[in-house]
């Protein structure tokens, strides 16, 4: 007996709602019971609606005749696609071995990295005999503990013996400065910045679908005017002062803007000081080594009549300059998301290229 053709259509409905919820298994079972339902000639016309083939439903059914357990997965135990590595015995080791000379960082480590593309190292596997595809050779590396990293700025600079003596001995004299209210300065020019409509780093607060635009290319050329933030900070009154020049970053550029911070801001603030103790780097424009800068110092100090004393730190520590990390990072979070421009809320400053900003640091509670 032919089965009815309003049966067959609310199977092809059924099926198109359910079968694509259910695993492989499932959709076996689910095939074979129905068809068992319609009697003769079922699993023809459910193999047909369901575009399986009929001994995937015979299967089904011989299950279902055999009181099949339920699973509770897809496939019996060990069943399906062996890995590639179970398939290749030697691919591990043919990994390991590639990568060997390219990783980096402690072996032991619960993260390891290597600098090799998982293309290059799929290429080279199946050129050695070990066939297998990038994404491959990422489950595999996973599974050998790596991970895709980038780099990480952690490594100081090459460690001296006497390193944390130099900074006790740096901090005993801005201690015995402070106590007896003498100025204490940290130092440093920021990193030059294009003067122009140029893209910046950051984000700021606009109204939706209207955010600041620049040109998708920046393109400097060598008339293209650039500013160089010298930094002044106040230990004592944690105050900061920049004075911004246009031409280069220079020992005399250096001294120039601790002269205007004094005679601008410096000596309103200690008007009885004598003694004055400048914190900075080793090197750049203030470089323990320079010559320039020690006698361009010599002579700001006899010009002013203070007794100016200069501690450096040691080499590869400008993390710890407080300049750093008190001021720069205010003109940075000023800056951010903005061309230095015209239309620039800060350009006031930096439209004379060499004039002087007093910026107040908000203290940390």
């Amino acid at each position: 007996m032919a089965i009815p053709d309003d049966v067959l259509a609310v199977l092809d409905v059924k099926f198109a709602a359910v079968l694509p919820h259910l695993d492989e298994r499932q959709r076996r079972l689910y095939l074979a019971s129905e068809a068992e339902a319609l009697g003769h000639g079922g699993i023809a016309a459910v193999a047909r609606l369901a575009e399986v083939s009929e001994s995937t439903v015979a299967r089904g059914c011989d299950e279902f005749a055999g009181g099949a357990e339920v699973l509770g997965r897809v496939r019996r135990p060990g069943g399906g696609r062996k890995s590639a590595a179970e398939r290749d015995p030697g691919l591990v080791a043919a990994l390991e071995a590639l990568i060997e000379p390219r990783e980096v960082g402690d072996p032991v480590s619960p993260l390891r990295w290597t600098t090799a593309s998982l293309r290059d190292l799929a290429r080279e596997l199946t050129e050695a005999g070990h066939p297998v595809s990038a994404p491959v050779v990422g489950d595999l590396l996973r599974g050998l503990g790596f991970s895709l990293q980038g780099m990480a700025k952690t490594r100081a600079g090459g460690h001296v013996p006497d390193r944390d003596a130099q900074f006790r001995h740096i901090n005993t004299a801005v201690e015995r400065f402070l106590e007896q209210g003498l100025p204490v300065v940290s130092v440093d020019a920021k990193k030059k910045e294009p003067i122009g409509d140029f893209a910046r780093s950051g984000r700021t607060w606009r109204p939706k679908g209207r955010p600041i635009t620049a040109p998708d290319h920046d393109f400097l050329d060598p008339d293209t005017p650039i500013a160089i933030p010298y930094g002044v900070y106040d230990l004592g009154r944690d105050t900061g002062w920049v004075n911004v020049g246009t031409d280069r970053n220079t020992a005399a550029f250096a001294v120039e803007s601790l002269r205007r911070w004094w005679n601008h801001q410096g000596r309103l603030d200690y008007p009885g000081a004598t003694r004055l103790l400048v914190t900075a780097d080793s090197g750049g424009a203030n470089s323990a080594d320079s010559h320039l800068f020690k006698n361009d110092l010599a002579a700001f100090a006899d010009e002013c009549g203070l007794s100016v004393t200069v501690m450096h730190f040691p080499p590869a520590t400008s993390k710890w300059n407080k300049v750093e990390h008190r001021l720069f990072s205010r003109l940075t979070h000023s800056l951010r998301g903005r061309p230095l421009t015209r239309s620039c809320p800060v350009d006031h400053e930096r439209s004379q290229m060499a004039s002087a900003a007093t910026v107040t640091v908000p203290r940390k509670t």
